[in-house]
């Protein structure tokens, strides 16, 4: 596209040097099969497309997000399970197994995502799975401490570009508005995963060690391991490949799939581009480095999760109920963050969406580990949980949307924020003790250097995006006072 020779165009001198076009008729004019459609029947053919994606990729995704996130928390019950004494781990080595799964996880994430970036993701994503599930029922096999870090490493190497992953293709089916109701869809399955697991914790630790001759928490790891098995072989007939191909959508819809995501992207073609090329174009955009910023203070933030069930069993309240009332909170949140998402998406508007929920959540942390009521503590558990999983959600959506293409630059943008994110996982189990129970202070205030480091993230994401906001603003000439339509803007 030349922006000296469409009118349609603009051209704006930054990292991109992109050229946004404000009419979607010219847009539309592209697609052979939809030139000469009408008002209505665009309309309708919008709504085939959104619906048929909506009913065969999100259940879909939030299923496999499901099992994927369920094996990366299962080791803190197994904990209390008893697995850290059967196989005769220090606090230390223990630690030290949560750490290297992120390990792997890093080292997975930049290729990973890079490579599902040009290949075909309905192969892709389902193959990985099969290949995390298969660590997760080698587990019960283990005897040792060493075998447990080596294990854990190869699971997050696995599933390091699934999160990323999903996140590229939620943005890659639709639009800025749709796209945080949606990803806060798919991170149902991060609150399902964490609720169920208290619930498998309850029926399965306690109920069948012996059986077999094995140990409780080794039933925990099989039954889950065959689980996600399962899922991984159904997604291979239902998720979709990319809106240009996916064999499930007529010739009409494939061409509206496109266009749905031009318009939302302001004209520019997602593509694919190179792969260098996108890493390069990435690394040099600021947006990246703000966006890892606050992806990494958020997971920092989210320390607590790795031990909840410790936390939570510092309530003294019996074990079935430490499994169960770690469920509320998350249900909680998950509700909080589709009402705030689809505000969000309505309004287009993240930082206010982000910052007043990951503040509650600081004060929460505060009562967590200064108050002795429990009652006290489990409301500030609710706070918690609740602002930085809302953060996480609004955060992948926003970095997609002010990036929007091309697609090799958005998914080394999406691989570099969660890469450096997850180096937060090499320290922060550290930060909870067992010796800090039972208010965990060192851990409390790790999580509240991560709220602040959150807002002065997102502060500047919303500084730069109202900056380049003004630039287009200059290049069409648009004031307020304008009568004519302003074009594409930078979301913040």
């Amino acid at each position: 596209m030349d922006a000296n020779s469409d009118k349609a165009g603009v051209h704006v001198e930054d990292a991109d040097a992109r050229d946004y076009v404000n009419s979607p008729r010219e847009i539309q004019s592209r697609f052979d099969l939809l030139r000469d459609l009408g008002e209505e029947e665009m309309e309708k053919l919008n709504k085939s497309v959104l619906s048929k994606i909506d009913w065969r990729m999100m259940p879909t995704i939030t299923i496999m997000f499901l099992m994927c996130y369920l094996d990366r928390i299962n080791v803190s019950n197994a904990r209390l399970g008893g697995m850290q004494e059967d196989l005769g781990m220090s606090d230390t080595v223990w630690n030290a197994g949560i750490s290297t799964f992120y390990v792997g996880y890093l080292v997975g994430q930049l290729p990973g995502n890079l490579l599902l970036a040009k290949v075909n993701p309905r192969w892709f994503l389902p193959t990985i799975m099969l290949g995390w599930s298969a660590t997760t029922i080698c587990t019960p096999a283990l005897t040792n401490g060493a075998g447990f870090c080596v294990l854990r490493f190869f699971t997050g190497l696995l599933e390091a570009p699934f999160f990323p992953g999903i996140t590229l293709m939620t943005s890659s089916w639709y639009t800025k508005h749709e796209n945080p109701m949606r990803m806060a869809i798919w991170h149902a399955g991060n609150t399902i995963s964490n609720i169920v697991s208290g619930f498998l914790a309850a029926g399965i630790l306690t109920t069948m060690g012996g059986i077999g001759g094995l140990y409780s928490w080794q039933w925990f790891f099989l039954i889950e391991g065959i689980a996600s098995i399962l899922v991984a072989l159904v997604a291979y007939f239902t998720l979709p490949d990319w809106p240009h191909n996916t064999r499930f959508l007529t010739p009409e819809e494939k061409e509206m799939a496109q266009y749905r995501v031009l318009c939302s992207n302001g004209g520019v073609d997602e593509g694919v581009g190179g792969t260098w090329d996108g890493l390069r174009d990435a690394v040099k955009d600021p947006f990246t480095w703000l966006f890892c910023a606050m992806h990494f203070a958020l997971i920092t933030a989210q320390s607590f999760k790795d031990f909840l069930p410790s936390i939570v069993n510092t309530f003294d309240l019996g074990e079935l109920t430490t499994y169960f009332i770690q469920a509320p909170p998350y249900a909680f949140s998950y509700a909080f963050a589709c009402v705030c998402a689809w505000s969000s998406g309505k309004r287009q508007e993240s930082f206010w969406h982000i910052v007043i929920p990951i503040i509650g959540s600081a004060i929460g942390c505060a009562m967590l580990i200064s108050v002795d009521l429990i009652a006290v503590r489990y409301v500030g558990l609710f706070l918690l949980i609740t602002g930085t999983y809302n953060g996480l959600n609004l955060q992948l959506s926003w970095e997609t949307t002010v990036v929007p293409a091309p697609r090799s630059k958005k998914a080394a943008l999406i691989a570099i924020a969660n890469c450096i994110s997850q180096t937060s996982h090499w320290f922060s189990p550290y930060f909870w003790p067992r010796a800090h129970e039972p208010y965990y202070r060192l851990g409390g205030g790790l999580v509240l250097f991560g709220c602040l480091i959150v807002v002065a993230s997102a502060w500047g994401a919303m500084w730069r995006a109202k900056r380049l906001n003004k630039r287009l603003d200059e290049a069409e000439g648009w004031t307020p006072e304008s009568t004519e339509t302003r074009g594409w803007r930078y979301v913040y």
